[in-house]
């Protein structure tokens, strides 16, 4: 494994440690790399809408995440400064999500990465959401970890 996977891997561990909101949804990360995550979901039933469709919020929170995994990764925090997603089908309770956050550029203090959401059954997309970052001065694994 080369340094910066290993980087990654310990930056990924450190965030999930911390990170309550994923571990409470069952969220998991199944993958990382320097500027690259995979999350993985399954749609409960408390997270769909009147529709009997996947909420809104839930996809773009899986894909947030994956997001904030993959911009992470160089052990310096980064922040969403601005996100959007286009919702492209529906997912239904008992769903299992896959996101797949990939870097397509970092500048400066800012980073650009796209996320798709995809059915791990049949690979159908569900959304595709777009993340800009901003790093900020802080490092991802404390001081006391190393």
């Amino acid at each position: 494994m080369s340094d910066a996977a290993e980087l990654a891997r310990r930056c990924a561990e450190a965030m999930y440690e911390r990170d309550l909101a994923v571990r409470h949804l069952g969220i998991e990360i199944t993958d990382i790399g320097p500027g690259l995550a995979r999350a993985r979901m399954t749609i409960a039933p408390e997270m769909v809408n009147g529709h009997d469709v996947a909420h809104g919020g839930y996809l773009f929170l899986l894909a947030d995440t994956a997001f904030a995994y993959a911009c992470n990764s160089y052990d310096t925090v980064a922040v969403a400064a601005a996100a959007e997603v286009v919702f492209v089908a529906p997912a239904h309770t008992g769903d299992l999500l896959e996101a797949h956050a990939a870097e397509r550029t970092r500048y400066g203090r800012n980073g650009i990465y796209d996320v798709t959401v995809r059915r791990v059954e049949d690979e159908s997309v569900i959304a595709e959401f777009r993340g800009s970052s901003r790093s900020l001065r802080d490092r991802v694994i404390a001081e006391d970890t190393e």
